[in-house]
Formats: C-alpha cells, structure tokens, sequence
C-alpha cells in the first residue's frame, strides 16, 4: 500500500478502481480543502518549473479555478482583478527585467 494524502481530481478514485487497485478517500472540509489546494499550486508549480510543459500549465489554471471557487469568486471578478492591476503597473509583454534601484 503507499499512502499519498493528497488533493486529487474528482474522477482518480474511480479511475484507479477501474484499473482493479482499491483506495481509500475522504472528504475534506473547507479550511482542509483550501490549505490542500495551496499544496496542490505549489505541486503543479513544481512540475511545471521542472519540465515547461503547456499540460502542467493547464493543471495550474484547474487549481486556480477551484481556489477561486472555494474563496467565492467568480473568473469574471478574478479577471477585473487581473485586468485593474494590469492598468496599473502593467503586464509582461515588454520582457523587462529590473536590475536594480538606486
């Protein structure tokens, strides 16, 4: 048996059931579920810096998603945000890299 005690995507169990393995679960509650979905960023962070892949980009945004969800705030509320602080100091389409400040 390996224990994970991780926050995996809704369909795992049936997945890993399917393939004749047997797993155990439990739902969480909302402070576990928001404290496992911050691990689960900084997972898919990891991976992403390790390997550059577009797929782990995807898994990064379905994070975000559910944190949004959980936190009650809609992607159009999430994009005003991005949006306001866009306006205000910019986005990176510019590729500058601040050396210093005196």
């Amino acid at each position: 048996m390996k224990t994970y005690n991780k926050l995996v995507r809704d369909n795992i169990p049936q997945i890993i059931t399917n393939s004749g393995k047997k797993c155990a679960t439990r739902a969480l509650n909302d402070a576990e579920y928001l404290s496992a979905l911050d691990a689960k960023l900084g997972e898919e962070v990891g991976e992403y810096l390790q390997s550059g892949a577009v797929e782990e980009l995807a898994d990064i945004a379905e994070v975000i998603r559910a944190i949004l969800r959980a936190k009650k705030c809609s992607l159009q509320r999430f994009d005003s945000i991005r949006k306001q602080k866009a306006r205000q100091n910019g986005a990176f389409a510019q590729k500058i890299m601040l050396l210093s400040v005196d």
